[in-house]
């Protein structure tokens, strides 16, 4: 499934309506049919965070909402894009900033092209970084690095970005989406029941013990060994192995 933000007028800025459509989406990307997920933004830019004029309208009416708006939309929006089950790309077509870098460091992959750039500008503006990026961006760079992203605000390009470990791959713009998308159905054809449930323990890692994560491993084994894909993995495997020249010749041996 591909899901492109489409505000290019405001460089995809969020709102609540674009907040629900991404969101419903995420939610129909369960479905078992879809194997992987490419996210990107119509226009110039990725996302460029939080629609500040729906915000400033909000503080302005005296709304107790601003900061529910948070906390009961774009967190769990950032949250459905880290706990989907299945592979999830960021295509970074353009400017990726505040909740829109965010939003792009949620997903296990970020793919960008050559005018893509990061900037984690909520000190600018007064605020913290509340859309993950706290818990995001250390685990990317390092915790000295995010500190210094975070603490100065500064716009990263797509060069550094590739050198930080924010970025994965650079493409051109031209076939960005096109890369993305091919890059998601090659990590799609593996085992759903396996990418999930791994995707699940890795996710927990760096809050978890050795000897919780080998034991999560294990519970998570017993349900891949009875899956159907791996059976079916396994027997097409020894069928390849009994048949091909190098397993006979080493049986001979033996």
């Amino acid at each position: 499934m591909t899901i492109t933000l489409n505000r290019p007028d405001v460089l995809n800025a969020l709102n609540r309506a674009v907040h629900q459509g991404v969101f419903d989406a995420l939610q129909e990307a369960r479905d078992p049919s879809v194997r992987a997920v490419v996210i990107t933004g119509a226009g110039r830019g990725f996302c460029v965070g939080q629609d500040l004029r729906e915000h400033v309208a909000l503080l302005e009416a005296d709304d107790p909402s601003p900061l529910e708006t948070v906390t009961r939309h774009y967190n769990p929006l950032v949250l459905a894009l880290a706990g989907m089950p299945k592979p999830v790309i960021a295509a970074v077509n353009g400017a990726a900033s505040g909740l829109g870098a965010d939003a792009a460091l949620a997903c296990d992959f970020i793919i960008a092209s050559e005018y893509a750039s990061f900037t984690w500008s909520y000190i600018n503006r007064g605020i913290i970084p509340d859309g993950g990026g706290m818990y995001f961006l250390p685990r990317r760079v390092g915790l000295p690095k995010a500190k210094e992203l975070i603490f100065t605000g500064r716009k990263v390009d797509v060069d550094e970005a590739l050198r930080l470990g924010i970025v994965d791959r650079k493409t051109p713009a031209a076939t960005l989406v096109a890369d993305a998308q091919a890059w998601a159905a090659e990590l799609g054809k593996a085992s759903a029941t396996a990418l999930a449930l791994t995707k699940t323990i890795l996710n927990q890692s760096f809050e978890l013990s050795a000897h919780d994560v080998f034991a999560q491993g294990s519970q998570a084994q017993g349900i891949c060994y009875t899956s159907t894909e791996h059976r079916e993995s396994v027997m097409a495997f020894l069928a390849k192995t009994s048949t091909s020249p190098a397993s006979a010749s080493i049986s001979n041996k033996e």
